[in-house]
């Protein structure tokens, strides 16, 4: 509930940033630094980040992770210039790891029922930015992009309430890894995810678009970016559910390959169906790979497997966009998509290969 009503200012600059790059006083290019930022800076602090979390407990760090984004939010209400923005950018990045980690970490403490916890998590989250991104969007064309991040930072605000009431208790710590280590095949799993979803998918969707329906990429991509949050409502609980029942990792290899064919489908021109598709199995993996990393990272190593997943994520998603600039308007989409899905799916075949069976599974906790 903390990051359900913080993230929403993110995810409204993310809409309203380029549109009213101007108003903002940044151009083009500097707002797709600024969106950048808060991903770069998570690269580099997740384990700062992660050590303070352990250190300190849930209710400490959360309480800070969210009256720091309501300063973010009057931020981005009443300051101009790329310079200006860029500390509150570089602050809510280093915020949502905060409550991300939290999240994730209280969902999968107990191993039984974390994947259901962490979909039931990932729809709560959810909410905020489905109710925000319409409001955001009415709000900037009647009065302009600033007066909704106001709106927002008082939300921010209320999380505080909410933060007041999670554990204090610090988190057991395992022994420090080293800074750079091998990535693993969750760590492909998530680089590639990222990489696809979250960069390449995003912004081929307004890219692609233009030829499609111009003049309107604009909004479906908007529309869709609404759904994507809605998807995670009805659907990542669900994915829970379904992890419950199949595993984890069984589950994260399906839907990879889906999404994989859904890749392919969306370079080849079936644009808005694929994309559609796309945000279904999205909201579908979300809840997935928390539980996957707590069983094999169990202990205190938990919080920094946690953390060094996210991590990845972050890589994938923040080249992804680099990528999509470099190569669209050279390269055909059959072939960049092609090529994605073909990673996304030996990444995920890695993570599930020789995975134990649900039976297998609880016979080992009951032993």
């Amino acid at each position: 509930m903390a990051l359900g009503l913080s993230l929403p200012a993110d995810v409204v600059l993310y809409l309203l940033l380029p549109m009213y790059a101007s108003q903002f006083g940044v151009t083009l290019a500097e707002a797709g630094m600024l969106l950048a930022a808060n991903r770069l800076v998570r690269i580099a602090g997740y384990g700062f980040v992660a050590r303070f979390y352990a250190r300190n407990g849930d209710r400490l760090t959360c309480s800070i992770a969210v009256l720091a984004a309501a300063v973010c939010g009057i931020g981005y209400a009443t300051l101009s210039g790329f310079w200006a923005l860029l500390p509150l950018r570089l602050t809510w990045g280093l915020c949502f790891a905060a409550l991300n980690l939290s999240t994730q970490a209280l969902a999968t403490a107990d191993p039984m029922g974390a994947a259901r916890r962490n979909g039931r998590s990932r729809a709560f989250i959810a909410m905020g930015p489905v109710l925000a991104l319409p409001l955001g969007a009415l709000l900037a064309h009647w009065h302009g992009p600033r007066i909704i991040f106001a709106i927002l930072a008082v939300f921010s605000l209320l999380a505080w309430f909410v933060a007041r009431r999670l554990p204090s208790a610090p988190h057991a710590v395992g022994k420090p890894a080293r800074r750079f280590q091998r990535p693993n095949s969750l760590d492909a799993w998530s680089f590639m995810e990222g990489l696809a979803l979250d960069g390449l998918f995003i912004v081929g969707l307004s890219y692609l678009g233009k030829g499609l329906m111009p003049g309107g990429a604009v909004i479906m991509a908007g529309v869709l970016m609404g759904l994507r949050y809605l998807a995670e409502i009805l659907l990542s609980p669900a994915g829970g559910h379904m992890a419950e029942r199949f595993g984890a990792e069984r589950l994260l290899v399906g839907l990879s390959f889906v999404t994989a064919i859904a890749l392919v489908g969306f370079g080849l021109g079936w644009l808005w169906s694929c994309a559609a598709l796309i945000v279904v199995l999205r909201a579908l993996q979300l809840p997935l790979l928390s539980p996957i990393v707590a069983r094999r990272t169990p202990g205190p190593e938990r919080v920094q497997a946690l953390a060094a997943r996210s991590t990845w994520r972050d890589i994938g998603a923040g080249a992804g966009p680099l990528l999509a600039g470099l190569l669209l308007p050279i390269a055909s989409p059959p072939w960049i998509y092609g090529v994605t899905a073909l990673l996304l799916a030996l990444s995920a075949l890695a993570c599930g290969w020789n995975s134990p069976s649900p039976a297998t599974e609880a016979a080992r906790s009951a032993g």
